[in-house]
């Protein structure tokens, strides 16, 4: 029997980007599927590509899940999907991150190679942080944000729940009594410079960035 089943969810680009990660986990006694909703092709760089449901059946003593899918609010569902199936949704950290001091991360998080964190930062559940990107000291990180590559998050920034940050984008540093605040479900453009905070479900891009497109009220 399979002792250890990975199932990467997404078979997609940064699916691809994820998956030497993993393979350095895998054990002689390990296996490891794609999983796609869509299940558009059988094989993925020589990994099988299977269904949600085919991943439920296939007997191992240990199943462990990688989301590796940008959409915050997908991985979401996934995670509570999985919470109830008793499938453990695990981080996955390349052996060049470089995480510093006083760093609490959620779990589910993937941090792509190059990545760092500094000092005294807190990052909720299934946070994603592509190739090149850091966050500075005294950020908190909510649930579910995605940092596309090269995303530098200066220090004193919150950033809630479900917010998207595009490739290449900075964001000013705040201050301890007055934070830049990346509102919930908010998306960042690519190479925006965010110089103050932005409202929830807000997008917003240029140089400074600006709002395009309001959320809901």
């Amino acid at each position: 029997m399979i002792e250890n089943l990975y199932g990467i969810f997404g078979a997609s680009g940064f699916g691809r980007e994820v998956l030497p990660i993993v393979r350095g986990e895998l054990g002689e006694d390990d296996f490891i599927y794609f999983v796609d909703l869509t299940r558009g092709k059988n094989k993925v760089n020589n990994v099988d590509v299977i269904t949600y449901n085919d991943f439920l059946s296939v007997e191992a003593k240990n199943k462990k899940a990688v989301i590796a899918i940008a959409d915050g609010v997908i991985r979401e569902k996934i995670e509570l999907d999985l919470i109830v199936a008793g499938i453990e949704n695990i981080s996955v950290i390349a052996d060049n991150v470089v995480v510093m001091d006083d760093v609490s991360i959620g779990a589910g998080a993937i941090l792509s190679p190059f990545v760092t964190l500094t000092s005294n930062i807190k990052i909720g559940r299934s946070f994603h942080a592509n190739i090149y990107s850091y966050v500075a000291h005294d950020c908190i990180i909510g649930d579910y944000v995605t940092f596309a590559p090269s995303v530098k998050c200066n220090g004193n920034v919150v950033i809630e729940d479900n917010a998207y940050i595009g490739t290449g984008a900075v964001i000013k540093q705040g201050l301890p009594e007055r934070p830049i605040v990346i509102g919930k479900g908010a998306v960042v453009g690519m190479g925006a410079v965010v110089t103050k905070s932005v409202k929830p479900g807000d997008v917003v891009f240029g140089c400074p960035a600006k709002s395009i497109k309001k959320g809901e009220e």
